[in-house]
């Protein structure tokens, strides 16, 4: 049987990025992607936001990572010309009654190293986006918005140039201890398997001690067309499970509006306009004037949860030997929003944890 130094699973934003980083540091690697392509399922059904970093509990994994993660996304994004603009988003207040939440993110984002935040009376809010209705904004001007399929052919690229190679259309079946990774097409033996693999991710580590069960929270995105009302970001206060029904929009102006949160048993990317008048609702709090005939269906996403609906705020995982007790295996789970930010910074925790 042929052996690597490595076998990262999954080639979505992190698990190219790992799969980078730890070519770069010497490693013979190999990507085991299900896929035809990279990419195709969390990694391309976002929002491509670049978060600041305001809304995780201090001392959080996803705090960290996405503090850390946004300085170095922006730096790689500038030195290989990614598409990317730093355009800024406005955390709305729609009612008095939700002033001090959202000045709150101001205190937040300073305790997690985010100290760009400012308040914005509805005056100040009105002037830079006048189809907002608010009685004040918390402005954060180094949220951004990135392609996120060029950064992730740069990853690629990274990757290959330091001798890593991608296996797309090459499920992994099972992990057997060595460890060994068998496939449709081959089985492998490694010194390490990083599990990437998203949404499969606590299915292939079925195995380890302390793997959480998978949930799946799928959200919808519809387009918003004709005249473009808005030039940043507009986020309202963040709900359950997400964000909140937000304005983000792509490089060349196109707002789409989502995601909304509907907890799912199983992976189903069809969009279901059943809930379009609550989608409408939570869009008018902030933009009254929204016309509904303009909006159309765009794409769903789907969140790789390691809690079920209405638990407490989970964080990252990355479980390594230390963790679990098992040699050459590294798991991570739960690598929803913001993975996509933090998948550099990512990246070098799963190295540190190898030792590299």
């Amino acid at each position: 049987m042929e052996r690597v130094d490595c076998v990262v699973v999954g080639a979505g934003v992190v698990g190219l990025a790992v799969a980078a980083r730890l070519a770069e540091a010497g490693l013979e690697v190999v990507v085991a992607e299900r896929h035809d392509c990279i990419g195709s399922e969390t990694s391309s059904r976002n929002s491509e936001v670049i978060h600041a970093g305001i809304y995780y509990p201090t001392g959080s994994t996803k705090a960290r990572l996405c503090v850390v993660g946004k300085h170095k996304l922006y730096d790689y994004c500038e030195t290989r010309d990614i598409p990317h603009a730093r355009c800024g988003k406005i955390i709305v207040a729609a009612h008095d009654g939700q002033v001090d939440t959202v000045k709150a993110y101001i205190d937040k984002g300073r305790d997690n190293g985010v100290d760009d935040l400012r308040w914005l009376p509805a005056g100040a809010v009105h002037e830079l986006e006048p189809e907002v209705s608010s009685v004040g904004a918390v402005l954060s001007p180094s949220t951004g918005i990135v392609d996120s399929h060029a950064f992730m052919l740069s990853l690629q690229g990274d990757l290959e140039r330091a001798g890593g190679m991608l296996a797309l259309e090459s499920e992994i079946l099972r992990i057997e201890p060595g460890p060994v990774v068998h496939t449709n097409d081959f089985s492998l033996a490694a010194d390490w398997v990083i599990n990437c693999a998203g949404l499969a991710a606590p299915d292939l580590a079925t195995d380890t001690p302390g793997t959480p069960a998978p949930y799946y929270a799928k959200g919808h995105y519809y387009a918003y067309s004709g005249r473009q009302p808005f030039s940043r970001l507009v986020y309202p206060v963040a709900e359950a499970g997400g964000l909140g029904v937000h304005v983000t929009m792509d490089l060349a102006g196109q707002v789409k509006f989502g995601p909304d949160v509907r907890w799912i048993d199983h992976i189903d990317y069809h969009f279901d306009e059943s809930h379009f008048e609550d989608f409408v609702a939570a869009i008018r709090s902030y933009y009254p004037a929204l016309d509904p005939d303009r909006l159309h269906p765009s794409y769903t996403g789907i969140r790789p949860k390691i809690a079920p609906a209405g638990a407490p705020f989970s964080d990252f995982v990355i479980s390594g030997p230390e963790a679990h007790g098992i040699a050459g295996r590294v798991n991570l789970f739960g690598i929803e929003s913001p993975g996509l930010t933090a998948s550099l910074a990512i990246a070098d925790e799963v190295a540190r944890g190898m030792k590299l």
